[in-house]
């Protein structure tokens, strides 16, 4: 049989560092509101962008005294072709001469009814098209900010251990080294990349894993970022964990995150089983229910998964970072 990274014996299972029973699990009251309010404020964040988008539109159409002047100003096009409702993506896709029919039907049918208000008018439009794609983005919000969080806590567990780090960027996918401010790398972080005991460890976030044909939230492999480029990942022995991030934080959609990452790691157990491998498996969420907390703890129990933490414990994040650092 290949050799490959199967689970060992673990004189005592690492969750028991942070975990007494499945109540620790339990997201409560605190967390909860603590969480929208997060979720509230990163909205505001990203809609300043498109909020100063709106004051420079109505700056540069104020000296226009009909509708039909809006068509003499230059410089506006695209915002006009915001308020009528149609999206970064739309444009692509439409000739110069749809985009005119675009504005002249925006003029007609609303900005001229709207009489003296039509600065209004069209600035209150490009908003709700611009607020539209604002809601699309937020969709996995909750996904993105639990990234960032776990991301933070194992740089921080690397930092404290003296430990040198590559980290990749999410948009240019180039590996760049630990500079002496790492601050707010995380936001546009998808790897990280360091040793234990002279050996590599690579974390790479939201992979598409071969073997499993499909999206891994986290993946821990024991081979640098270019033995990984390498094998393309195809490797099922160059994997040490993989694990399932739940960042959404409302408690009605706690179960429903549950179930997908229970059939994720299934398929993840089964696929690399197929292989004769069975690296550890773990769980992180943010909303975990009562009823959810006892299914977990019983998969940590039967070895199942092999650790799980809630999110918004610092000390089941700092303790299930240390754990992944030291694998």
């Amino acid at each position: 049989m290949r050799l490959c990274l199967a689970k060992m014996m673990i004189p005592s299972p690492p969750y028991k560092s942070h975990l007494s029973s499945s109540d620790d699990l339990v997201t409560t009251y605190e967390a909860t509101r603590a969480g929208f309010v997060a979720l509230a404020l990163e909205k505001n964040r990203r809609a300043t962008p498109y909020v100063a988008e709106a004051r420079a539109l109505q700056a540069a159409v104020s000296k226009a005294r009909t509708p039909a002047d809006l068509l003499t100003i230059e410089g506006i096009e695209s915002g006009l072709l915001t308020a009528a409702g149609l999206s970064d993506k739309a444009l692509v896709h439409l000739s110069p001469e749809d985009k005119a029919k675009a504005i002249s039907d925006l003029i007609e049918k609303f900005l001229e009814p709207a009489g003296e208000k039509f600065v209004e008018e069209l600035v209150f439009r490009f908003l709700l098209t611009r607020g539209d794609a604002l809601g699309g983005s937020m969709r996995n919000i909750g996904g993105i900010l639990a990234q960032r969080k776990l991301t933070r806590a194992i740089i921080s567990t690397l930092n404290i251990a003296g430990r040198r780090y590559r980290w990749q960027h999410a948009q240019t996918r180039h590996w760049v080294d630990m500079t002496d401010d790492d601050s707010e790398i995380e936001h546009s972080l998808r790897g990280l990349s360091w040793e234990h005991k002279s050996e590599p460890r690579t974390l790479i976030f939201n992979l598409t894993v071969p073997l499993v044909k499909n999206n891994v939230d986290m993946c821990l492999f024991n081979l640098s970022p270019k033995e990984l480029q390498d094998t393309g990942y195809r490797k099922a022995e160059s994997y040490i964990a993989l694990g399932e991030l739940k960042g959404g934080i409302d408690p009605a959609g706690a179960d429903e995150h549950w179930k997908t990452a229970r059939a994720a790691l299934d398929r993840i157990r089964e696929a690399f089983s197929e292989k004769n491998c069975s690296p550890y498996t773990f769980f992180i969420g943010a909303a975990i229910e009562k009823r959810m907390a006892t299914e977990i703890w019983d998969q940590l129990e039967r070895g199942l998964l092999v650790n799980a933490a809630n999110l918004n414990d610092p000390k089941q994040i700092a303790s299930i970072s240390r754990w992944l650092c030291m694998l």
